[in-house]
């Protein structure tokens, strides 16, 4: 095969041929052998005015055209570049296409030849990089590129990035590329002459990759060196012999740190948890912002553990807290102890692969889409790379999320040691992982479903660490709530296979036809068909009766939401929806008993079936699991009652009519904490750098059932300067809310906020708790922002994730980002990257959620103040969230501005203040505090 490459990149006025646009620069770097043999580049006449977004982006003005060749001048020159050569480019749809008809346009042909997408092969071989735009490849990848959006430094910068891609797919195991082959037949890439050439050359060298991989069954695997155990030393250490050697000069604290600063509250945290493991306490520790908190817990839990010989669990909110854990601070401790730790980290089941269904997946690719081929082509190579075969570790295509579900680790479909991938089973090695070790890092949710399940996740233990744990509340209601929707149900049946390709019952026939099962196989697919109509339309009506409703809310997406009470719903309409429930639960009942007949018949010959066969028969047993479960939840919801429960249902207002999801969660959740968690357990610390309210605890103690439990409590105030550092700003010139409609209230907080961009030249997050409010004033200042000065950024208004709009803000000189909710907490904007804060409104949730209503109606029935107990102290801790993510460093300075004037004229306002560590406070018509503090912004 001649390998021969000429790697192009265009930049053009615009996305299409047709609509005008022209070519303005193209960059071509010719390849042959591994070499770089010629470049080419020149700017191109496009005959045309350059838009301004254009040269913004790109840097090429008119001035840089002026002279240049106009483009059918050079077509030559490129045809003999071309020649005998394949195509590369990074999304090479677009510069392929673009060029061909512009070519066209100009009388010429453009040659056919195998082309190769940078984008799709990076996405492939390397699964788990954050990002496929070129510049950020290159930065991730060590490249230098120069001037990102030029088209000679980006074709330059494309044509390392194949030579690296080329270089990794040529390195992969024989069994890897093998697998590679059929899959590649769908790509962009003409990949399989490639992969035949470099399997050729293997077969042929005789390279066998056991030394390297653990080959088995056709799959190529990471090869797992087993941890060899250290050999503990006799000398058992405690924490309190050890600790004044690890604060000393030239101490192991400073000697672990390239730039080391002592923080006494650090110091004092450690102490504080040490005693309380001693002392068997449940301990409540608020540390303030920059306290090094992790540490602070880890130090001393390590210790515990190791004098003990005992785990002790450690417990975050979120995957980026675990992974800072494992990936900084846990590296940190290793240095500074005197004694091995092991730590591992266990999460729930389906965020680890199923090799045995992977496998099986392999088999069946001809109905698979393009983004599912991706992402079992992007797992093939993942396989080669890692230790934990966890989701989270991937950047799957939106539409390989689907596949995950097909092929990730769960209980019901799990062969246990039937399974010939047992050993090597991600999710068991991962909790015989969490069996050895001395600090086991989870989830509050994997924590609060342990709480519940008969069989246990996590290994015995007595003592934990909550990090985090203003959460916990939210976490346990949710896990041990329920919720179902019409989705989860299409999903199931689409897997049983009614209408489908991959018909999980007409192999299950085959199956009791080969091995001659006397049984007599009635057509199943009618009853399934009808099911299936009878949920359809039961999800339907409940869109329906919802849609009709005048008491309902609106959630942070938009769907519209309704609290219902079953037995309370007292209308025809209701009932004829219970009676859809009745003939939905009846007709489950019956599908899924003679499918269990079925299955069972299967049992007394379960060793005499293949492996791919008894594979099959436990995905069946899983998928009926799984319906029956989802079922199960649907009838409690509808047909039962439970009074400690609320129940609520959100539907979709402009989606499918089915569009319907339903809810249900515990009122209150302190009694089952208690009596399910804090009693059997010696010792927990709470930790979090909002917990406290008015400097007490009493809030989250009695949410979080402690109050029978001589709850000990500690507030360690962070180590930054507040009052050198922050100014908290409350214009007066902002109308009350409740003196005007929402309308007019978003167009005064539209305009202040435009004053501030004018005059702020930097970053500003602004925070809100209402999306209609958020939408609202965005559009008002996107009026404003006509001639584009200011990046604006806007949850759920500009497309992506929330670790996409977070990329953009942090890549952009000077942006405004509109958030609500998620974006109160867990961001990390240090410096120059965020230094003005707004809050619209303080964070009082909407008084319309349906667990916060049942809250206030069940504290009511307690003779209590749901304002006062419930309201006040959960705005407040919101509050703290939203105003620490302005200084996250000693060196940081901000302001946070309020435009909500209960902060100074409500009762309750000074309570906010007093809530947050000493900060300047200055009131003022905004104009003034501008000119006052624009040296804070």
């Amino acid at each position: 095969m001649k390998e021969r490459y000429t790697v192009v990149d265009i930049e053009t006025t615009g996305h299409s041929v047709i609509k005008g646009d022209r070519i303005i620069q193209i960059g071509a770097v010719v390849i042959e052998h591994g070499e770089v043999v010629e470049t080419f580049a020149t700017f191109v006449n496009p005959g045309q005015v350059i838009p301004p977004f254009i040269e913004d982006l790109t840097g090429i003005s008119d001035a840089n055209v002026a002279n240049a060749p106009a483009f059918h001048k050079i077509i030559p020159d490129l045809l003999e570049l071309l020649e005998g050569s394949a195509f590369v480019a990074h999304n090479v749809d677009f510069d392929e296409s673009f060029l061909k008809m512009q070519m066209e346009l100009e009388g010429y042909r453009f040659p056919k030849m195998p082309v190769f997408d940078t984008v799709e092969l990076s996405r492939i071989l390397l699964p788990q990089q954050e990002s496929y735009k070129l510049s950020q490849l290159s930065d991730q990848l060590g490249f230098s590129h120069e001037r990102p959006h030029q088209a000679d430094s980006d074709a330059e910068v494309t044509a390392t990035l194949f030579l690296t891609l080329i270089h990794k797919l040529k390195q992969l195991p024989l069994l890897t590329l093998q697998q590679l082959v059929p899959l590649s037949r769908r790509f962009k890439s003409d990949l399989e002459p490639l992969l035949s050439s470099y399997i050729h050359e293997k077969v042929n060298m005789g390279i066998s990759d056991d030394r390297d991989y653990d080959c088995y069954r056709q799959l190529a695997l990471k090869k797992i060196v087993d941890d060899k155990v250290e050999v503990e030393s006799e000398h058992s250490f405690t924490f309190s012999d050890y600790s004044s050697s690890l604060f000393e000069e030239d101490g192991k604290m400073e000697s672990a740190f390239i730039k080391y600063e002592l923080r006494p509250g650090q110091r004092q945290m450690m102490k504080e948890v040490d005693e309380a493991f001693q002392q068997n306490e449940h301990k409540m520790i608020e540390a303030g912002t920059g306290t090094g908190k992790s540490l602070a817990y880890l130090i001393p839990a390590a210790f515990y553990a190791h004098e003990n010989k005992q785990p002790v669990v450690i417990s975050t909110q979120t995957i980026p807290l675990q992974e800072q854990l494992l990936a900084r601070d846990l590296p940190l401790l290793k240095k500074m102890l005197p004694f091995q730790v092991d730590a591992a980290l266990l999460k729930g089941r389906s965020h680890y692969l199923c090799l045995r269904k992977f496998e099986q997946s392999l088999t069946s690719i001809d109905t698979d889409s393009y983004d599912v081929l991706l992402t079992k082509a992007l797992l093939l190579i993942w396989l080669t790379e890692t230790d934990q075969g966890d989701i989270e570790e991937l950047n799957l295509p939106s539409g390989g999320r689907g596949f995950w579900f097909e092929v990730q680790s769960d209980a019901a479909s799990d062969l246990g040691r039937y399974s010939p991938w047992f050993s090597r089973c991600f999710y068991h090695r991962a909790r015989k992982r969490a069996q050895k070790a001395s600090l086991i890092i989870t989830n509050h949710a994997l924590l609060c479903t342990d709480l519940v399940h008969e069989q246990r996740l996590l290994p015995a233990y007595t003592h934990a660490v909550i990090d985090e744990a203003h959460h916990l509340e939210e976490t346990a209601s949710d896990h041990l709530g329920a919720k179902t929707d019409f989705l989860t149900f299409s999903y199931l049946f689409q897997r049983i296979g009614i209408n489908q390709e991959a018909d999980m019952l007409k192999t299950l026939t085959h199956l009791i036809a080969n091995y001659q099962i006397a049984v007599k196989a009635e057509d199943l697919s009618n009853k399934l068909i009808s099911l299936k109509e009878e949920i359809d339309e039961l999800f339907r009506m409940l869109h329906g009766y919802v849609m009709q409703k005048q008491r309902t809310s609106s959630t942070d997406v938009g769907r519209i939401r309704y609290r219902f009470e079953s037995f309370a719903e007292n209308n025809s309409y209701w009932q004829a929806i219970l009676e859809c429930g009745m003939r939905v639960h009846m007709q489950t009942k019956d599908c899924l008993q003679q499918l269990k007949q079925w299955l069972k018949l299967f049992q007394d010959i379960r060793d005499d079936m293949t492996y791919k066969d008894r594979g099959f028969i436990v995905d069946v047993e899983s998928v009926i699991d799984m319906l029956y479960e989802e079922e199960q939840i649907l009838y409690e919801m509808l047909l039962e009652y439970d009074p400690n429960v609320v129940y609520w249902i959100e539907v979709e207002p402009r989606g499918a009519k089915n569009a319907t999801f339903l809810f249900s969660k515990p009122i209150d959740v302190s009694e089952l904490l208690a009596d399910h968690f804090f009693t059997k357990k010696k010792s927990v610390i709470l930790t979090s750098a909002t917990l406290s309210v008015n400097g007490t605890f009493h809030y989250q103690e009695k949410r979080l059932g402690l109050t029978d439990f001589g709850l000990k409590t500690s507030i360690i105030p962070s180590p930054f300067s507040y009052m050198d550092q922050v100014r908290l700003l409350l214009p007066k010139d902002i109308p009350a809310i409740k003196d005007v409609k929402e309308e007019e209230f978003s167009i005064e907080v539209a305009i202040k906020l435009w004053r501030l961009m004018e005059v702020s030249k930097g970053k500003i997050l602004v925070l809100f708790t209402s999306y209609d409010m958020l939408k609202q004033v965005y559009h008002h200042v996107r009026q404003f922002n006509e001639f584009g000065t200011y990046q604006l950024i806007g949850q759920g208004i500009t497309s992506g994730s929330r670790a996409k709009l977070m990329k953009m803000f942090k890549q952009s000189n000077q942006a405004t980002l509109f958030g609500t909710s998620s974006f109160w907490e867990g961001i990390d904007l240090p410096g120059d990257e965020l230094r003005t804060l707004v809050i619209v409104r303080l964070p009082f949730s909407p008084p319309d959620q349906p667990l916060l209503q049942a809250q206030f109606e069940k504290a009511k029935e307690d003779g209590q103040n749901p304002f006062m107990e419930i309201s006040l102290p959960q705005a407040i801790i919101r509050f703290k969230q939203g105003f620490g993510r302005l200084i996250r460093t000693a060196e940081d300075r901000g302001v946070v501005f309020v435009f909500d004037r209960r902060i100074s004229t409500a009762r309750y306002g000074k309570q906010f203040i007093r809530s947050l560590p000493n900060v300047p406070v200055f009131e003022d018509e905004l104009e003034n505090l501008l000119e006052q503090f624009q040296d804070y912004m």
